[in-house]
């Protein structure tokens, strides 16, 4: 049988920045994304967050509390649809009016 061994708790990962990040920056890995917790220039290793509950900038259009929703990498918002140029974010934890610009989502 083959057995893990415990590393961490893993809310918060080692990340190497392909290009400078800033603190608070959203940073989108293969599924999903992270937060970096300070900034991490080109080249370095940081910090980066997978959990906790963020004010993100969004697109137009209403999205009910508990809802996926995904980041756009593109247009550097919260969206409530995947597509090609997504990656998951987490859940709405505060309902979005179609006019709001602003997402409360819990990631990870």
């Amino acid at each position: 049988m083959v057995k893990a061994e415990y590393i961490q708790r893993g809310d918060n990962i080692d990340y190497t920045a392909a290009a400078n990040i800033a603190y608070m920056e959203v940073v989108p890995l293969a599924a999903r994304i992270g937060v970096a917790l300070a900034e991490i220039p080109k080249g370095e290793t940081g910090t980066v967050t997978l959990v906790g509950a963020f004010r993100f900038p969004a697109a137009t259009g209403k999205i009910d509390v508990g809802a996926e929703v995904y980041w756009d990498k593109t247009q550097n918002v919260i969206v409530g649809t995947s597509g090609a140029s997504t990656v998951r974010a987490g859940h709405l934890i505060a309902p979005k009016a179609q006019a709001d610009t602003i997402a409360l989502v819990r990631i990870g």
